[in-house]
């Protein structure tokens, strides 16, 4: 028998940087809506979203781990300028 321990995983504080993260590509996306709450608001339901797909449907949130993976064994072509 296993005798294993887990460390308990910590809660997500929202940051400043994140959120001046998220408001610069609100900014950029939908500038009408570019606003401090909005990207609060955005990052909280991002939060949530996880932790519910997490708990209903971790297959989704595995293919969701692999094609990140993906992305970051791929690297990103930067364009000459």
């Amino acid at each position: 028998m296993y005798n294993t321990i887990m460390a308990k995983p910590t809660k997500y504080q929202l940051n400043e940087k994140d959120i001046d993260t998220v408001l610069k590509i609100l900014k950029a996306s939908d500038p009408d809506h570019a606003t401090p709450e909005m990207a609060i608001e955005l990052l909280e339901h991002f939060q949530a979203g996880f932790h519910t797909m997490a708990e209903e449907s971790p297959v989704k949130l595995m293919e969701i781990y692999e094609e990140f993976k993906k992305a970051k064994k791929t690297p990103e072509k930067k364009s000459e300028g």
